[in-house]
């Protein structure tokens, strides 16, 4: 039986925490438009602690190979990475949010630069949704999150785009309501597109895979229009 991370009573019977793990990396900084609350963790990925002071936003833990940053800092919660390792830097970050009881993370500074860094950071995304989490991947302007035999609903937004791909092979039972163009139990591909630049219409909205697993990418100002999982 898979673990139910929604389920109030299973969450504390685990210790797992209510708030959010937000991971700063060492990518393009679009803007860190948050301010962590008590209950949330702020971990820095090497560099990424650079954007954290800039902005004067508290870090709770630094974790790297540093190659980037190019010295070990001096925070009182650092942990010091090989360079030649399996993990990448961010995903050695969500490691430590999921030991520390986190499922759910917003991460910044994760996109642009080098391409192969944000196709891993897009693989993080899709690897919490996979073990029953959730991830939010900050680029510029848009929010890139992935649902795994599941759903995700949105108030009304009155326009904007959202896109739709399959990270699995084939992602089946995708349905999309309330949007521009609808599906009902489709079958989608990683090898076909068919997903991009879907519209919301200022109407109730939600897309839902029954088995497989879907990257969204939708605007930034939809984040906040995001419905409690179901």
């Amino acid at each position: 039986m898979e673990p139910d991370f929604r389920n109030m009573d299973y969450r504390r019977e685990k210790g797992l925490k209510d708030g959010i793990c937000y991971i700063v990396g060492a990518g393009e900084n679009y803007g860190l438009d948050f301010q962590p609350a008590p209950e949330d963790l702020v971990i820095a990925a090497d560099a990424g602690l650079r954007y954290l002071e800039e902005q004067n936003i508290r870090t709770d833990l630094v974790i790297g190979d540093f190659d980037t940053l190019q010295c070990i800092p001096k925070h009182p919660n650092t942990i010091a990475l090989s360079a030649e390792k399996d993990d990448t830097d961010t995903l050695a970050a969500v490691r430590e949010g999921i030991r520390a009881g986190y499922t759910c993370f917003h991460i910044y500074c994760g996109t642009g630069g080098r391409i192969d860094h944000t196709m891993a950071n897009l693989q993080v995304i899709a690897y919490l949704s996979a073990n029953n989490m959730r991830g939010f991947l900050f680029d510029h302007g848009s929010v890139i999150t992935a649902i795994t035999n599941g759903r995700l609903c949105f108030e009304k937004i009155p326009s904007g785009y959202l896109s739709v791909f399959s990270s699995s092979t084939k992602a089946e039972g995708v349905t999309l309501s309330g949007l521009k163009y609808e599906l009902n139990n489709a079958v989608l591909t990683n090898t076909f597109p068919i997903g991009v630049s879907n519209e919301f219409v200022d109407q109730e909205s939600s897309i839902s895979v029954s088995d497989g697993t879907l990257f969204l990418v939708f605007p930034k100002e939809a984040k906040g229009k995001v419905k409690p999982l179901l």
